[in-house]
């Protein structure tokens, strides 16, 4: 597991799918009734991104970037972490409300009417908006909380937050994920079309959940 960053790099077409994937469980009966049983309460993600153009010259080196951090991830075998320019950003989130004895929230955002718990937040400081807390609307002090960033994505207080007060959050996340490596077949290739220029059709990332 590391937490290296997959580049953001030009050349990447608008075409990206993604996929929220559940477990369920589907039996069907002579009378073709079915039951279903579900196995995980939260979906992962799979992620589907292609690249048109990777430059390989003195000037620009996208191919070397990408092929570089595939292999330094040994292919699947390491996840990293994954920013989706479509859904990477919460802001006014409310993640609780203080009781006078709870310290600890966990970060999650809300997607429509769907809840989903967010373990890798981006440290402050980062390109994307900076991580900001708020008790009842007012912002707080820095040094009042901590963020466990990577992995669980927990809110601590040093003191608890007083009964009845709403705690919201600024933040920015990231998705772990791996690669789903090449199967003979696959169109995820590295492809060169021109002298100094390559294409990827097609390469795959899929959540890792921990």
């Amino acid at each position: 597991m590391s937490n290296l960053v997959f580049p953001q790099l030009a050349g990447l077409m608008w075409d990206q799918k993604k996929i929220p994937i559940f477990n369920t469980v589907t039996q069907r009966v002579v009378s073709l009734k079915e039951s279903r049983i579900s196995l995980s309460q939260y979906p992962i993600y799979e992620y589907e991104l292609s690249y048109e153009v990777l430059r390989d010259d003195t000037a620009n080196n996208e191919l070397k970037t990408l092929m570089g951090f595939y292999l330094s991830c040994q292919g699947a075998f390491d996840s990293f972490l994954y920013i989706d320019p479509s859904d990477c950003i919460v802001t006014a989130q409310q993640v609780g409300t203080g009781d006078g004895n709870n310290k600890v929230f966990q970060l999650y955002r809300t997607y429509g009417g769907w809840i989903d718990i967010i373990t890798d937040i981006q440290p402050r400081g980062t390109t994307l908006p900076v991580l900001e807390v708020y008790l009842q609307g007012v912002v707080q002090n820095h040094s009042s909380y901590s963020v466990n960033n990577y992995l669980s994505g927990v809110l601590t207080f040093v003191n608890a937050p007083a009964p009845g007060v709403a705690v919201t959050v600024d933040f920015s996340y990231y998705r772990r994920v791996r690669f789903v490596e090449y199967q003979e077949g696959d169109s995820d290739c590295f492809s060169q079309f021109m002298y100094n220029l390559w294409e990827l059709k097609k390469v795959t990332l899929i959540q890792d959940k921990l």
